[in-house]
């Protein structure tokens, strides 16, 4: 068959596959259309999850009639005044949204200017039915009805209607987030979805209230702020705590510029700022905005617009885990409030069996012999530590005053504002994480040789990736070598693991864990998630009994411990019960 030029019709048959996917890419084009206008109010309407209806009107400049039938021409566009395609300040750009729609839809435009004539055309699966005036307020309406309704084959291939309708809702959601000073409404078969009104002239402020009114306040009060300049980049937003988390990833809403992204480097980023604090299978709640100057990122990479690409990805990448960090370890040792209010939620008033609240052992030595003991296993010091002979107030500290153990695996702290209760173990592992983490940053951290050195035997493969990283293990402390086809020999561990750390189990589980990671983080990354498992090894095993001391070193070293409240998988170490919340289940207020 010779070469030969498509119909027209095709032809935007071809670009609406690119463009418009599903109701939910056509809705994101005319609101990004809508916010490039100037609107300042933007109302949505859709029938049967978008695929029957969508309506955007918005009070934006309006077009003039022959500026309609520009529109819907390809390639025709008001967004690039100087023909660059390496500067777009804009969100729409590509100039293919409305014609690509018109021809596999019934599309309506109508617009008009301030102090112009309003005009309307319809289009209907890419045949113009009418061109004329219309008697319409100043802005633009875009009505499209019948996506895909003469193309079977593309219809067929949409989801059910909630699941359209959750990717319009979604798309509605994160460009109302970029733009706090516009008001958004999104309804569905008459029913209010989203209203968002416009927040004040203060841009901050004005994010954290529509995050709130997004998102909902769990997540404004379970967040800490992310504010960060570097090199003529800003970075800023809210970043959930590590025990604010979801099973999926779908809850990280990036933008660039005020442009909604699903760029991989950035959800690489930010799966690297909380490597050490999540558990694999758990992703932080996060919002960034990231500002950098137009010739720096280049936004015509991907059809959708979702993908960019940086001048300097590294500083990018770079930027976001710092700033995240930074922003995390400036929360302390906080844990979300979410928790205490699932505890509450679950607490039915009972019958307590007898020693329910098992008190902690006599001290059968000084508290400086206890002390020493506790440290072994491996805390290395216990800064803070009390006198076991003084009880202390317990409004003198954050976390309260141990009272005793449960089950030898809470501690029950009293707070001069309510019950606090410690899971040992995942505090312990934490505590020991950052000392770690600590250690190395002042230089190599120190090891503790075996006195006798231990094979641990593996596979050949776990051995030949285990000798790759052993000068990087060394580094934190665990010395081994290759001994024979599928063993390793260890010499040391690190000194704050002690000498009660089961050795096989440790490598055993390092090995796993370079397995699971691959190729995928840095190296960096890597060792911190080896990290991790050996302070797992390390901490202090539920349990065990602790003296009164013991428990109190422990809640005074984390709170002054960074990211004391969450384990290294982002569990939460401790619940804090309000005062106010106990007397409410006895009936006392």
């Amino acid at each position: 068959m010779p070469i030969r030029r498509l119909p027209d019709q095709l032809v935007n048959q071809i670009a609406a596959g690119e463009v418009v996917e599903r109701p939910a890419s056509a809705l994101k084009e005319l609101v990004e259309n809508a916010l490039d206008a100037g609107a300042r109010r933007i109302l949505i309407e859709l029938q049967a999850g978008g695929v029957e209806l969508i309506s955007v009107v918005d009070d934006g400049r309006g077009m003039r009639a022959d500026e309609l039938r520009l529109a819907l021409e390809r390639h025709a566009t008001s967004k690039l005044p100087d023909d660059d395609l390496s500067a777009i300040a804009t969100l729409g750009f590509r100039g293919e949204a409305l014609p690509s729609i018109a021809s596999v839809s019934r599309l309506s435009l109508a617009s008009r200017t301030a102090g112009g004539e309003g005009w309307k055309i319809v289009v209907d699966h890419g045949r113009v039915d009418s061109d004329g005036p219309a008697a319409v307020p100043p802005g633009t309406r875009v009505t499209v009805e019948q996506l895909f309704g003469k193309v079977p084959a593309r219809r067929k291939f949409l989801k059910s209607e909630r699941s359209e309708l959750g990717a319009c809702v979604d798309v509605v959601r994160r460009l109302a987030m970029a733009h706090a000073d516009v008001a958004f409404e999104l309804r569905h078969d008459g029913r209010k979805l989203i209203d968002a009104a416009p927040g004040g002239s203060m841009l901050e402020s004005a994010r954290l209230a529509r995050l709130a009114t997004l998102l909902g306040i769990d997540f404004a009060d379970n967040a800490v702020a992310v504010d960060l300049d570097r090199e003529g980049l800003k970075l800023g937003g809210l970043a959930g705590l590590p025990t604010y988390n979801r099973g999926v990833a779908d809850h990280q809403y990036l933008f660039v510029n005020g442009r909604p992204v699903r760029d991989r480097l950035l959800v690489g980023a930010v799966r690297g700022a909380y490597q050490d604090l999540l558990a694999r299978d758990r992703h932080p709640v996060v919002v960034l905005f990231l500002d950098v100057p137009a010739d720096f990122v280049d936004v015509n990479v991907h059809p959708a617009k979702t993908e960019v690409r940086f001048r300097d990805a590294a500083l990018v990448r770079g930027m976001i885990v710092g700033g995240l960090r930074r922003a995390l370890d400036a929360a302390g040792h906080q844990a979300s409030t979410t928790v205490a209010a699932s505890v509450l939620s679950a607490l039915q008033p009972q019958t307590l069996a007898p020693g329910f609240l098992t008190p902690p052992p006599p001290a059968q030595s000084s508290f400086a012999e206890r002390q020493a003991d506790f440290v072994a296993m491996p805390m290395g010091r216990a800064p803070h530590a009390v006198d076991a002979s003084v009880t202390p107030a317990s409004s003198d500290y954050p976390l309260g005053v141990a009272r005793g153990q449960v089950h030898n695996t809470y501690i029950v702290a009293e707070a001069t504002d309510g019950l606090v209760i410690v899971d040992q173990h995942a505090a312990h592992e934490r505590l020991v994480l950052e000392r770690m983490k600590a250690a190395l940053g002042d230089g190599r951290a120190a090891s503790q040789a075996l006195l006798l050195p231990e094979v641990v035997e593996i596979g050949e493969v776990e051995a030949d990736r285990l000798e790759a990283r052993a000068a990087e293990l060394a580094e934190w402390g665990l010395e081994i070598e290759r001994f024979g086809a599928r063993a390793v020999l260890v010499r040391a561990v690190p000194a704050l693991l002690g000498s009660r750390v089961d050795v096989k189990a440790l490598v055993v589980d390092l090995a796993d864990e370079l397995a699971a990671f691959g190729e995928a983080l840095s190296l960096k990354e890597k060792l911190d998630a080896v990290c991790a498992t050996m302070a797992c090894h390390g901490s202090v095993r539920a349990g065990r009994a602790l003296s009164t001391a013991e428990m109190n070193a422990l809640l005074r070293e984390m709170e002054v411990t960074p990211h004391a409240g969450q384990c290294n998988h982002g569990r939460p170490t401790y619940v804090k019960l309000a005062s106010a919340d106990i007397e409410k289940l006895f009936g006392r207020r």
